[in-house]
């Protein structure tokens, strides 16, 4: 499966628009990864746990996305655009969704 932000691809010919698709990823943070990265953050370091949830989550939105897509008979997603959020009361969870046009390219 073919998935970019720009509208179209570089040398495939776009024969088909099947229409929007997305995705969803809802993390929760475990209360000591959120402890630990609160000290790091201080100290001026990177929070890797942090790191390491989002591109998680990232890669469960693009994956969900893309099956989607395929669902609908497409072979590549043009147009795609993340989104981050936090939710849940205090922001305790993380939420990332990927949306996208689903298209058939030869």
């Amino acid at each position: 499966m073919l998935v970019t932000t720009t509208n179209n691809l570089e040398g495939k010919k776009i024969v088909k628009y099947l229409g929007l698709v997305s995705g969803e990823a809802i993390m929760g943070a475990n209360i000591f990864r959120d402890f630990f990265a609160g000290i790091r953050d201080i100290v001026g370091g990177r929070s890797s746990a942090y790191e390491k949830e989002l591109r998680k989550a990232k890669d469960i939105a693009i994956q969900e996305m893309s099956d989607h897509a395929r669902a609908l008979g497409g072979n590549a997603v043009i147009a795609v655009d993340l989104d981050y959020e936090t939710v849940g009361q205090g922001g305790s969870m993380l939420m990332v969704s990927a949306n996208g046009t689903a298209v058939v390219v030869e």
